[in-house]
């Protein structure tokens, strides 16, 4: 039972940790985005426009977060699967 609460603990601060490099990294783009407003042309493939670097900025991060949020999810189903899987072969051994 005292395991249970430690890893509890462990998860609120990890929880903790993670919301705070979240927020420096948004307060970090914001100000170079707001400093950094001037238009750029933007190529991509047969694409070209102008745009602004503050909104280009802010979509690559937000594609980055999209992309590592898609990769951590896929990693975690994976290593619960495999989680899952180990505790399966014990529970038959066992049998």
């Amino acid at each position: 039972m005292a395991e249970e609460k430690v890893e509890v603990k462990n998860s609120k601060e990890e929880k903790m940790i993670t919301l705070i490099i979240v927020l420096i990294i948004i307060a970090v783009v914001t100000v170079f985005s707001v400093q950094n407003a001037i238009p750029v042309v933007i190529s991509f493939l047969f694409w070209k426009f102008e745009a602004s670097l503050a909104i280009v900025l802010f979509l690559s991060v937000l594609a980055g977060v999209v992309i590592g949020v898609i990769a951590a999810s896929l990693f975690r189903m994976k290593s619960s699967k495999k989680k899952q899987n180990s505790i399966d072969r014990e529970k038959a051994r066992s049998l």
